[in-house]
Parts: structure tokens; C-alpha cells; sequence
């Protein structure tokens, strides 16, 4: 199993379009970023932050997510998503995310993934 590191931090940006908006994600009908965009984006980072600790024969999965969307975003606005791993206990990852554009913070919350081995993940699909 990898070893990872409390305190990897990956950041991913995104300059909001119209393809990231509550109605584009059929999540709201105003034209803001929607909260399911800011989600994937969050885990993007999250995986980025401890891609690098992981065998090829490793991957890790969504569990949880908890996350505060406590301001909109209109598109054409750059945001920033960055994750922190701030614990990890066993195969579970909890990482500390928060996203932030020109006026300060959109969004925080926690991650949790999970290393598992890729090949015996996908069996359990057959």
C-alpha cells in the first residue's frame, strides 16, 4: 500500500462557463456555478494531491463528501479548488477542500476517498 503524506495539497482552477452552471448541471435554474460542478472539482484535487503516492495498481473512490457551497460564482469568474490530506486512517483519505474565486471563499468541506486495488474494485462490477 502507498504511504501518504498528511499535508499533500494539490489546487485545480476552472474558469466557470456556461457548462458549469446549476442550469447546465439541471441542479438550479440561475446561471451560477453549481454546486455538483464544484463537487467534481474538489475531487479532482483530491485525487491530484495523492496521485503521485499511489502504485499503478492502485486507485482511490469517493466515499463522503461534505461541503458548505456558501457562495455563488458567475461564470467567467476563475475559482480555485485546493485539497489538503488531513488524515488518513487505514485506506480512508480525508482531505480538507475549499474553493475560492476574486471575492474570497465559495465553498469548504471534507473528502473522503478510498485506496483501493484497481483490478479487485472492477471485478466486484462483473
Amino acid at each position: 500500500m502507498g504511504q501518504f503524506a498528511v499535508g499533500a495539497r494539490a489546487e485545480v482552477s476552472l474558469l466557470v462557463a456556461d457548462a458549469d452552471t446549476a442550469i447546465a448541471y439541471g441542479s438550479g435554474d440561475v446561471p451560477v456555478l453549481a454546486t455538483p460542478r464544484v463537487i467534481a472539482l474538489v475531487e479532482q484535487a483530491a485525487v491530484r494531491a495523492i496521485a503521485p503516492d499511489l502504485t499503478p495498481e492502485q486507485t482511490t473512490v469517493g466515499m463522503r463528501v461534505q461541503l458548505d457551497h456558501v457562495q455563488p460564482t458567475s461564470v467567467g469568474t476563475l475559482v480555485m479548488a485546493e485539497a489538503v490530506l488531513e488524515k488518513v486512517e487505514g485506506r480512508r483519505l480525508i482531505f480538507h477542500v475549499t474553493v475560492t474565486d476574486e471575492h474570497g471563499l465559495a465553498a469548504t468541506g471534507r473528502i473522503t476517498r478510498v485506496m483501493v486495488d484497481r483490478d479487485r474494485f472492477l471485478e466486484k462490477l462483473a
